[in-house]
């Protein structure tokens, strides 16, 4: 004897998906679009708050300061992307091989230092490149006589900032091109080789388009990182602020100052706008330009 079916009631699918919505919608949502309300808003403090229209955006693309962090901000992610993607597939054809002995444990070691959170590498990053008691120059004064009071985190803070972001990051995404290199046809690799082919040939003709889609997403992902970065020159300048001459002052740095310091919560919103239309942008000439490689 078959069961009779009991009609589900038309509510019960949105109960069941109603903690979601209420979450997005109060947490996600509502932050948005309150954004949104404070780029046409100026405020200094809770006792001081106007309507100004766009005036915000005028403002900023008028600021001698915004334009500063633009370029730092931009100046990393191109210099620290740049070197960071072949870094790490040359880490992962590495640590891919199968001849290199304990190959687990270099892979853990190389990848532990994203396990730790920005946070860690940031404050490590200070104490290592303090002027005369930091690592890094006690270590090249003793190699090679290097001057200990070279200063990293004054005049050279930029170099400073990419050497932290690669120790921070290589390794996480060498994880990534490590996972693209299984999918190379090893069959094809073999025939390549018996044909004549050597490593380089082998490399640029079957592994590397065939990893090329990870390589684009990992770039991608890399950039928005770096352009949002925050944590490494705000923990490696402690109480230094921006730095001498603002040569850490990043986007996300300045949208800081100008919030929580300053106090412009519509002026710090329309920076984090500007700065997500950026990303944006990004994010669908990626699209457009893999879209073009799939036709």
């Amino acid at each position: 004897m078959s069961r009779r079916r009991r009609a589900v009631a038309p509510w019960v699918p949105y109960f069941f998906i109603a903690p979601f919505l209420l979450s997005f919608a109060l947490f996600t949502l509502y932050p948005l679009i309150q954004s949104v309300i404070l780029t046409t808003r100026q405020s200094f403090g809770p006792g001081y708050d106007h309507y100004v229209g766009l005036a915000n955006f005028s403002n900023i693309l008028s600021d001698a300061k915004f334009w500063v962090a633009l370029k730092n901000t931009l100046t990393f992610a191109i210099i620290s992307v740049g070197i960071q993607m072949p870094l790490s597939l040359g880490l992962a054809l590495l640590m891919n091989q199968p001849w290199l002995r304990g190959r687990s444990l270099f892979r853990l070691a190389i990848f532990s230092p994203a396990l730790v959170g920005s946070v860690f590498v940031g404050i490590m990053s200070a104490i290592v490149f303090q002027k005369r008691t930091g690592m890094l120059n006690q270590v090249l004064h003793s190699l090679f006589n290097f001057d200990p009071d070279f200063p990293w985190l004054s005049t050279h803070l930029m170099p400073a900032m990419i050497i932290a972001s690669l120790w921070m990051w290589t390794g996480f995404n060498m994880i990534y091109f490590l996972a693209a290199l299984q999918n190379v046809d090893r069959e094809l690799v073999e025939a390549a080789s018996i044909d004549g082919a050597g490593p380089v040939q082998r490399f640029l003709h079957i592994t590397l388009p065939t990893i090329r889609p990870v390589a684009g997403f990992v770039t991608l992902i890399c950039m928005i990182a770096s352009l949002q970065i925050f944590e490494l020159p705000y923990l490696m300048l402690a109480r230094l602020n921006s730095g001498p001459e603002d040569r850490g002052l990043t986007v996300v740095m300045y949208l800081y100052q100008t919030g929580f310091n300053i106090g412009d919560l519509g002026y710090a919103s329309a920076i984090g706008w500007i700065l997500a239309i950026l990303l944006i942008s990004l994010s669908i000439l990626y699209r457009r330009l893999s879209r073009g490689e799939a036709v």
